[in-house]
């Protein structure tokens, strides 16, 4: 259900913004980027880690970066950088102790990125009215 969820919320998310023209700013994606990054954070300060915030911290940080770099040069590496935090996401739990996390989280937020990524690059492909 998790997979549903993230893949069905993420092209509603991705199709809304669409439609109603968000996605014309090149900012969208990179904010959308930054903010789904974030959570790891959210969820640390929620299992009251500290040692899991400094390091979702910093992991965040490669994400931000890479948001801004995507946002001024080329918006194809915020498409990668989406669906790389997808991966992070499978591997999140081997890498990063982080007890906040819901069992749920890792399986909806890695099908989100995905497709995400995936609808950003073919908007990308098809028409380039966000680059």
């Amino acid at each position: 259900m998790e997979y549903f969820i993230g893949a069905v919320l993420a092209l509603a998310v991705s199709v809304f913004a669409t439609f109603a023209g968000f996605d014309r700013d090149r900012a969208f994606y990179p904010t959308v980027l930054i903010v789904v990054a974030s959570y790891y954070g959210l969820f640390a300060v929620i299992g009251g880690g500290d040692k899991a915030l400094a390091i979702e911290s910093g992991v965040l940080a490669l994400f931000v970066l890479a948001s801004i770099f995507g946002f001024k040069r080329n918006l194809w590496i915020v498409a990668a950088a989406l669906a790389g935090h997808g991966i992070f996401d499978i591997f999140h739990d081997h890498l990063i102790s982080n007890a906040g996390v819901p069992a749920w989280w890792p399986m909806f937020c890695m099908t989100y990125d995905v497709t995400a990524g995936a609808y950003l690059a073919w908007r990308l492909k098809l028409s380039k009215p966000v680059a």
